[in-house]
C-alpha cells in the first residue's frame, strides 16, 4: 500500500522498475495498436488514471486532498486535475453475460448433480424432462428463474462456451468461463484478471507483509514438441487447481452469506505463454 505521508519525489526512477514497466506494457501497446488506439488516446487515459489513483490512494488523514497536492504527486497540470476530478473516472460494468456466466460455470463444475464420477461436468439435456437426469434448464433456473434457459444456451453457443454433442446434449467446452468469441466478454476478463495479477505483484514489490501468491515456472531452450507437452500438462493441472478452489470458494461463500465482514473478494488464476524468442519483450 502507498504511504500518503511520504510519496517519493519525482526524479530518476529505479532502473529495475523502468525495465519492468517497459516489458509489461509491450503486450498492451500491441493490443492497442491492433485496435487503432493511439498514443494520444492512451496519454489522455493515463492522465485520468494518475489523477484518480492519487485521489483514491494518497489522501492524508484528516485533510482534504487538494488539486495542488495531486499536481505535485502526478505532474498533471492543476487545471486538468480540476476537470478530471469533476469527471471522476469510474469502472465500466461488465457485459451482462459475464456475471451470470461465471455463476453458471461455477455451479456446473462444483455441484455433485452436474458432475460425473470423475467430478467432470456432465453433458446436460437441453430441457428438464420426466427423468431425474440434470438439464441445462435445471442449471440456469438454479441461479435465476427470471432468465430463459434457451436465451442463455443460444448466447453460449455463439460465444463458444458450450457445444451440442452427437447425443444432443449441452457440453461445457471449458472448465472456466472463457468465451471463444465475444470481444466485450474477453476484454472484461483481460482487465479484471491482469489488474488483479498486477495488484498482487505490486503488493509483493512494495510491502514487507507476507507475499501474495504470484508465481511462475520458466524454462528456455525447449523444442516445439516439448512446449506442446508442457502446455497440455499446464492446462490439465491448472484446471484441477481451479476446480478445487472453485468448490471450496462456493462452500465458504455459502457459509459467509450475511456475515458482517463478508465484503471481500478473491481471484485465483494461472497462465501459460510460449514464444520462439525474446523479440516481443
Amino acid at each position: 500500500m502507498p504511504n500518503p505521508e511520504s510519496p517519493k519525489q519525482a526524479g530518476t526512477p529505479p532502473e529495475a522498475l523502468t525495465a519492468a514497466v517497459q516489458r509489461l506494457l509491450r503486450p498492451l501497446v500491441g493490443l492497442l495498436l491492433e485496435h487503432g488506439l493511439t498514443y494520444v488516446w492512451l496519454s489522455g487515459l493515463l492522465k485520468s488514471l494518475f489523477v484518480d489513483v492519487a485521489a483514491q490512494e494518497f489522501q492524508l488523514p484528516g485533510k482534504n486532498l487538494t488539486n495542488s497536492r495531486i499536481t505535485l504527486l502526478t505532474g498533471v497540470h492543476r487545471k486538468d486535475v480540476r476537470r478530471l476530478r469533476e469527471e471522476l473516472l469510474r469502472d465500466s460494468p461488465p457485459p451482462a453475460t459475464v456475471f451470470l456466466g461465471a455463476q453458471l460455470v461455477a455451479l456446473w463444475t462444483s455441484e455433485a448433480r452436474f458432475l460425473d464420477n470423475e467430478r467432470v461436468p456432465k453433458p446436460l439435456l437441453r430441457f428438464a424432462g420426466d427423468s431425474d437426469e440434470p438439464s441445462f434448464e435445471d442449471l440456469v433456473t438454479a441461479i435465476s428463474k427470471d432468465i430463459r434457459p434457451r436465451s442463455v444456451l443460444d448466447e453460449w453457443l455463439r460465444l463458444g462456451v458450450v457445444e451440442i454433442d452427437a447425443d444432443g446434449r449441452v457440453r461445457l467446452k471449458s472448465a472456466a468461463f472463457i468465451p471463444a468469441k465475444g470481444f466485450d466478454e474477453k476484454a472484461y476478463y483481460l482487465g479484471r484478471n491482469v489488474h488483479d495479477h498486477l495488484a498482487a505483484a505490486r503488493h509483493n514489490v512494495q510491502s514487507n507483509d507476507p507475499s501474495r501468491l504470484e508465481r511462475s515456472v520458466y524454462y528456455d531452450g525447449l523444442t516445439p514438441k516439448s512446449i506442446d507437452a508442457l502446455a497440455e500438462l499446464s492446462e490439465e493441472e491448472a484446471v484441477k487447481a481451479l476446480k478445487t478452489v472453485n468448490r471450496r470458494a462456493r462452500q465458504l461463500q455459502a457459509r459467509d452469506r450475511g456475515a458482517n465482514e463478508a465484503n471481500y473478494r478473491m481471484n485465483f488464476g494461472v497462465y501459460f505463454y510460449d514464444t520462439e524468442d525474446e523479440s516481443d519483450v
